[in-house]
This record gives C-alpha cells, structure tokens and sequence, in this order.
C-alpha cells in the first residue's frame, strides 16, 4: 500500500518553491539596470547572445520566453555576515548593488555583451534568502552555477594571488584582477564539459 505523506506547507522545501515561484512571475529587466533600489533577495540571470558555445541555452530564452536561467543567485544584508542573518538585519541595497558588481563582470569580459543578459529578482525577508537559491538552483541546474564556477567571485586582495582562476574567467577573460591569479583548467577541457552538460539529462530535464 502506497502511503503518501501529508502536505506540509511550512515544510523547508515548500517555503523554499514559494520563493522560487515568487521570482518567476517578476517581469523580465536588462542586467544593465538604471536606478538602485532597496532590499536583499534571489535572483536569476538570463542569457540570449550568440556565444557559439551557448547556443543550446540561449535558444531556450529566444522570443520573449525566458526560461533557462544561465545564473542564480543570492544578495543578503550586508549585516547578515556579522550575526545578524535572519534578525532584521539592514537589508540596504545589497540586491542592486550585487546585479550591478555581475553587469560590470559582463562589460569586463571580452567575448559577452552585457546587451544579451536579462535578469529577474526578487526582494526577500533575509531568512528565506538561501533556501529560495537553493531551491532555485535545483530547479533549474544553472551553467555557470553548476559547471563554469566563478561567475560570482569577487577581486581577490592583495597579496592573494595564489589561488587558481576561475572556469569562468578562463572562458570569458578580461577581468582586470583575474587576469593575476595563476592557470586553472585549460579552455579546451572547459568546452567540453560545456558541451558535455548541454547533451545531458540534466539540462535537457531542467525546469522551462
């Protein structure tokens, strides 16, 4: 006999799905946004150029339709890192800020447009701030959070050049800071895994 669990809507992943399907319903903006505004929240980041190596997920967003995130993220209140997560802490303008540190990685690179990325956010109550990315993510398998890392990285400080570079700088070189850190994986093998995730199971089966 086939028993099914009663539905629970406090249940971390129920909570999580409402955030999800709060962002997706928010109307589709340029990544190359205008004013900043207030609060912290979820966002997913949309790609529709022509990188050869992209076609596949940007053919997904053609038209109007939006629905293959090539990146999902996370802004949370600046407080957020000293305590005060899920307190009430200050959210500023932790959201805006963090879209426009993304934009500016975009303008630096020198194989992307920033004209081709498309954005959706959403401000959130800090606390559900990481289970809405997280249930995003699984939703939706994002490239660059799941294949080409790095996206996100900030400026490393000085004197701490020693890490490797990221895969997404090695795919989408120019910026300035990344440029000093010491070789990662090779362009090469970093298209192949590309290709690799687009002929799979998991892009093919992602949410649309």
């Amino acid at each position: 006999m086939e028993i099914h669990e009663p539905y629970n809507p406090l249940h971390k992943k129920n909570l999580g799905y409402s955030v999800a399907e709060a962002l997706l319903v928010k109307d589709i903006k340029p990544l190359s946004l205008g004013k900043a505004f207030d609060g912290a929240g979820v966002y997913a980041i949309y790609y529709k150029g022509d990188f050869p190596l992209y076609r596949p997920l940007a053919e997904r967003n053609q038209h109007g339709k939006f629905t293959c995130p090539i990146y999902v993220g996370k802004a949370v209140p600046a407080g957020a890192r000293k305590g005060g997560f899920g307190l009430g802490a200050p959210a500023g303008r932790a959201l805006s800020a963090r879209l426009k540190q993304h934009a500016k990685s975009i303008e630096d690179a020198e194989n992307l447009a920033l004209a081709d990325f498309f954005c959706r956010y959403l401000t959130v109550d800090d606390i559900w701030i990481p289970l809405g990315e997280s249930l995003l993510i699984d939703m939706f398998s994002p490239l660059w959070n799941q294949v080409i890392d790095g996206y996100g990285n900030h400026a490393t400080g000085k004197g701490r050049y020693e890490q490797q570079i990221s895969p997404w700088d090695v795919l989408h070189p120019g910026r300035p800071w990344a440029a000093k850190l010491k070789a990662g994986k090779e362009r090469v093998t970093l298209e192949k895994e590309v290709k690799a995730f687009f002929a799979s199971d998991k892009f093919k089966n992602s949410a649309s």
